[in-house]
Order: C-alpha cells, then structure tokens, then sequence
C-alpha cells in the first residue's frame, strides 16, 4: 500500500492556474503538495505589498501561519512598456478589476492595447517572485522573460491565467498557452522561478532525509 511522502507543501494560492504549473514542475519530488482549499483555508490575503517580493513574502506568511506547513508564496505580474506603471503588482487588480472574469480582464485589456499598435510599444516583461517559508526560514527566487503583447488572442484562455494567450516570448512564435507544458516551464517566468524552488528542495529533502 502506498504511503504519502512526509514532507508537505502548502502552495499559498487559490489561482488554478498558478497551482498547476507549480504542482506540474515540483510533483516528482517527494512532496505533498497542498492548496489552500485542501486544508479549508478560506480567508483572503490582502496583497498590501509595493514589490512582488512584499506581496510574495505576505502570501507565504499568511499561509504558513495558517498552516503549520513549509509554504510556498507567489506574485507575478506583468509590465507593458507603453502603460509604464500601470500594471505591475497590480496587474490582476488594473482594468477591468479583481472581480473580472478572466475573459471580461483580458477584453479590456486589449481594448486598451488597440491604442499602442506599434510593435515598439508591445514590448512587455513578465515577473514572477516566489518566497518559501520552511523552518521558520525565508528564501527568495526569482524568474523574468521578455516578451510582447499580440495584436490578438492566440490561444484559448488558460484558467487564472488571462495574459497568457497573448503575450508573445522573445525567440518564440507561439505565445505562453500555445507552448508544451514543458517548453513554457523552462522559459516562462513563473517556471524559472519554481525551478530554482525545486533546486532548493532537493537539496533540502536529502540534507532531512
């Protein structure tokens, strides 16, 4: 009979899509890897930080206070040349607001966009800042790809995750959601960031084994 492995995670979001590509790039290590809803945690985290590593930092606090468990926080974000400061750390709060559908975000989105036509204009980097909280420990990584926004949606929507059908990687000619699962992990933002995570817990797990 199979046994849980010992060592539980608790990845501190209620994103879908942010759950599965973490869970997609760590699930082969001995882990457990737990969301909030599977521990019945339903409190909201008020994401009051001006840096990603703030809001990242209070997600994996909250979360591991909550808890009892190593935590994993996550704030990612997204920063359009030609709408300077407008996105950012607030990026799932601009626009079309919180509340929005992720389809009614990304149609305001683009509307927006229609008024930056020129390539030079498109040009846009994703962010994604992670802390693990493990043995009363912070630890910090971070991941940064470049890219731009299309002039319309090239894939279907990936749950959570609005932006990702319409922005484009350096070097690439298929946005985010239109790559493999394993080809977007190496190069997405999000994926460099959970890489150098799962380094981490390697190490960690054979230094406790």
């Amino acid at each position: 009979m199979e046994t849980s492995p010992k060592f539980q995670l608790l990845v501190g979001t209620t994103n879908p899509g942010k759950i599965l590509e973490i869970s997609a790039v760590i699930q082969d290590l001995p882990i457990q890897i737990l969301t909030p809803k599977d521990l019945n945690i339903t409190q909201d985290v008020e994401e009051t930080g001006q840096s990603y590593r703030e809001n990242a930092l209070i997600k994996a606090k909250f979360y591991a206070t909550a808890s009892g468990l190593p935590t994993l926080g996550e704030d990612s974000g997204i920063v359009v040349d030609a709408l300077a400061s407008q996105l950012g750390v607030h990026t799932r709060r601009w626009g079309a607001g919180p509340l929005a559908s992720d389809q009614e975000w990304l149609d305001h989105f683009m509307q927006v966009m229609t008024q930056y036509p020129d390539p030079a204009d498109r040009t846009a980097r994703f962010i994604s800042h992670m802390t693990l909280i493990i043995d009363n420990q912070e630890h910090h990584f971070y991941g940064e790809t470049n890219g731009q926004i299309t002039h319309k949606v090239e894939s279907p929507l990936y749950p959570g995750l609005p932006l990702s059908s319409v922005f484009l990687p350096d070097g690439f000619n298929q946005v985010y959601t239109a790559l493999g699962e394993d080809q977007k992990n190496q190069i997405s933002h999000r994926g460099k960031a959970i890489a150098q995570v799962k380094t981490f817990l390697q190490t960690y797990l054979n230094q406790n084994d």
